[in-house]
């Protein structure tokens, strides 16, 4: 196991959560604390990486001078199994200009990996799976039951609209960030939930 650091047992957590595995990252205890009212928003992600290992090792990696990294709040893997690397009263680093005020979920997913920035490579064709969605709605509603202030939800595709020069050819732009992409299905996910999609105009950095 990675770092040495085993999965916690499933327990209950955000009241109807019927069961996350608590696996917070080694630096967690590094990361800036807040309070929960500070939250108001969800940002989607996926991991963009073939499995829950290697999401889990690029999480566990230290980039920061203060002994964090990047990586989200909440992990869904591709059956539905649940797992939180960092505690809601925690800032994860995971979308550039929104960690203080966001819970960060990622779904486990291919999506353009390995060559994320290649401009022939930039369909997202993994579809995400019935028990993912299913564990992300339970999430999502767990939260908002639990964090008053939450109302609002986005992709970090709808936060992040950097556009980067391709991999493959410098004259070409891709987008930097795509995630959930285009086989998240938002109407599935957020039926019934009161939570807005947040999508601005401008990219804030």
């Amino acid at each position: 196991m990675l770092s040495g650091h085993a999965p916690a047992s499933a327990h209950a957590t955000l009241g109807t959560m019927s069961a996350v595995i608590h696996w917070p990252l080694p630096y967690v205890e590094t990361l800036a604390p807040r309070a929960l009212a500070a939250i108001d928003l969800v940002v989607l992600h996926c991991t963009e990486l073939p499995d829950l290992a290697s999401a889990r090792e690029y999480g566990e990696r230290v980039l920061y001078p203060g002994g964090g990294g990047n990586s989200g709040h909440y992990y869904i893997d591709r059956d539905g199994r649940s797992y939180r690397f960092v505690p809601e009263d925690r800032v994860a680093h995971h979308t550039r200009g929104y960690n203080e005020r966001s819970i960060g979920i990622e779904l486990v997913n291919r999506g353009r990996w390995p060559h994320w920035l290649d401009s022939r490579h930039q369909d997202m064709t993994e579809a995400y799976s019935e028990a993912q969605i299913d564990a992300l709605r339970e999430l999502l509603s767990a939260l908002r039951a639990a964090l008053p202030n939450l109302h609002g939800i986005a992709g970090h595709e709808d936060l992040d609209r950097e556009r980067v020069p391709a991999s493959d050819d410098a004259r070409i732009s891709v987008w930097r960030k795509r995630d959930p992409g285009p086989q998240f299905p938002w109407d599935w996910a957020l039926h019934d939930l009161p939570l807005q999609r947040l999508r601005p105009a401008a990219t804030q950095d």
